[in-house]
């Protein structure tokens, strides 16, 4: 194996050598004792002639050959999404066609999955609580069209109308009574999204649990599930627990899913997760040994994830994107380190350095020489001479 010299956190340059260890082969199928979606990147196409911090230019057949990826590692994919850059830099005509393009190769494979219905359409500036549920509803019609799982996921316009947990209240209840098909909800924190602080009309995270916990209960029939992402295991299982017959629970704490997901006497968490793009294969694969009954053999895959996942979600979170696509180009899924708006310049070549030597620790490189070779460029660039 060729040594590289990193940059580490305290400023030195460090030998190191990969491990060799490869990402594991997952048995074929989805797995039976979990339901477990991964949120999917897009793929920008760095020569288009467009300027691309202005136009988002998709290159649609990688970015759906990843799609395949994730199915063939036994996961569903979770479409439209932030780690897709919802919010982000991916604009809605590119969202429409994304859900569109994964639909139709979902029909054509039997791949599962979900996708995210937002309020992005909107023009810019304040917006009603009315206007906020016609956006869902638009959405919801289409991703419903599309084939996909709706996930109504949480709405900056929302956040910004709203005067209280009444007005939450009021704009999910017009759209949970009126949905044909039951939908998933998308509480996501504000640490991946500081817009959405004060979502349900509670500063206080465990009150905003409380929150959403009643109003599953009101609406239980048109609710499916409840992906919750706010970094804490504690909540996350208190509102589990809280959940009525029938509304799943889907972690989407990229700190403390494998505990999660192995779950306790009481219960468990589904996962609907941004790391399972970076580690579809070991995530496959640790699946497979809790189907088999082997909670021992799911820790000692997932377990040592846990650091590469801290490490790509740590504040500021929002740039966990640059990540998950930094370990996409790493193991040959796209042939560039580039996102859409230019994103990848978020985080620093210390912090891609400490996700290469962590996914090496994890067996999240499906090939370390390739690994190597595609970070030498990263390096060079940085003035880290080999």
């Amino acid at each position: 194996m060729t040594a590289l010299s990193l940059p580490a956190l305290d400023g030195t340059l460090v030998s190191w050598t990969p491990s060799g260890r490869r990402s594991p082969t997952p048995t074929p199928g989805y797995p039976t004792s979990r339901t477990a979606y991964a949120a999917a990147h897009v793929v920008v196409d760095p020569l288009s002639p467009a300027d691309p911090s202005a136009v988002v230019a998709v290159d649609w057949d990688t970015t759906l050959a990843f799609r395949h990826h994730l199915w063939s590692c036994g996961l569903g994919v979770a479409e439209a999404m932030d780690t897709a850059q919802r919010g982000m830099g991916l604009d809605w005509a590119n969202t429409r066609e994304l859900i569109r393009r994964t639909g139709e190769e979902a029909r054509a494979s039997g791949g599962r999955w979900v996708a995210g219905v937002g309020t992005d359409q909107l023009p810019a500036g304040p917006s009603t609580v009315d206007s906020v549920v016609d956006a869902w509803r638009e959405q919801l019609d289409m991703v419903t069209t599309a084939g996909a799982i709706p996930v109504v996921m949480a709405s900056r316009a929302l956040a910004s109308a709203a005067s209280g947990p009444a007005d939450y209240r009021a704009a999910y209840g017009k759209l949970l009574s009126a949905a044909g098909t039951p939908v998933m909800l998308h509480w996501l924190g504000e640490q991946f999204d500081p817009a959405l602080a004060g979502y349900w009309g509670h500063a206080d995270v465990r009150a905003a649990a409380r929150e959403l916990a009643a109003l599953c209960t009101e609406h239980a029939s048109a609710i499916s599930g409840v992906k919750v992402s706010v970094l804490d295991a504690e909540i996350e299982v208190e509102f589990r627990r809280s959940l009525p017959d029938g509304v799943a629970c889907y972690t989407g704490d990229d700190f403390n899913y494998p505990e999660l997901i192995a779950g306790d006497t009481e219960g468990h968490s589904e996962a609907l997760l941004g790391i399972f793009d970076a580690i579809a294969p070991v995530a496959g694969a640790a699946l497979s040994a809790l189907d088999a009954g082997d909670t021992t053999a799911f820790r000692s895959l997932l377990d040592p994830t846990v650091p590469l996942s801290r490490e790509i979600f740590r504040a500021p979170t929002p740039m966990y994107k640059v990540g998950v696509v930094f370990l996409a180009y790493l193991n040959g899924h796209q042939r560039h380190f580039r996102m859409i708006g230019g994103l990848e310049s978020g985080r620093s070549i210390t912090h891609l350095a400490t996700v290469l030597r962590l996914a090496d620790a994890a067996g999240a490189l499906a090939d370390p020489d390739l690994a190597v070779t595609r970070m030498l460029p990263l390096l060079a660039a940085a003035g880290v001479d080999q």
